[in-house]
């Protein structure tokens, strides 16, 4: 009697990136990792995790996907967004500030976090979805856009309120970070005197 063995399974890599593919429409690089592109159907505000929590708290459902690797939190933003950051931040009158805030957009690249259901990876700092987008539905109409911009809706959450709300809990982030730190220690020059 002869044994049958099945046929190998594809690798997790390439049925992740055509999951992403074919439910989202998103475009998608084999891994590993898998990689999503950005800049086609979205793009990508990325900031420390501590500050990214504010912000979730602070918009509550007012964002789209949001996406956790590590301690950077990942907003997905309309697609067009990451152009409009430097001058965002500068009308918010945060230009010139150090803000650990970046906006991936066109051929940038972002970890693909595992679709929702499929378990979790067991690596630890591995992209996770918090917010996931949901297969079949338009993710784009749930992106904050600026309203007024060719890829905005009236009814899309509001970018500028997101950068607003981004930028602040950066700014808190990296002030608390400073004070847990404390103060650094003055050093003192050597005095000369006079002699008279």
């Amino acid at each position: 009697m002869a044994l049958t063995v099945p046929s190998p399974r594809s690798p997790l890599d390439g049925g992740l990136a055509r999951w992403y593919e074919h439910e989202l429409g998103w475009a998608a690089v084999a891994g590993p990792p898998v990689q999503l592109v950005t800049g086609l159907r979205f793009d990508v505000l990325e900031l420390p995790a501590t500050a990214g929590r504010g912000v979730l708290r602070r918009m509550g459902a007012a964002t789209g996907p949001v996406a956790l690797m590590g301690r950077r939190m990942r907003l997905l933003v309309a697609a067009g967004s990451a152009e409009e950051l430097p001058g965002l931040l500068d009308w918010l009158e945060w230009g010139g500030i150090s803000l650990d805030l970046v906006a991936l957009g066109t051929d940038g690249r972002m970890t693909a976090p595992l679709p929702p259901g499929r378990g979790a990876s067991g690596t630890p700092g591995a992209a996770v979805w918090l917010r996931a987008p949901v297969p079949g539905r338009e993710v784009e109409s749930s992106l904050p856009a600026l309203p007024s911009a060719p890829w905005g809706r009236a009814d899309a959450p509001c970018l500028v309120r997101l950068v607003a709300a981004a930028a602040a809990e950066c700014h808190r982030a990296r002030l608390l970070s400073a004070r847990a730190c404390g103060p650094a220690p003055q050093q003192l020059s050597p005095q000369r005197f006079a002699s008279s």
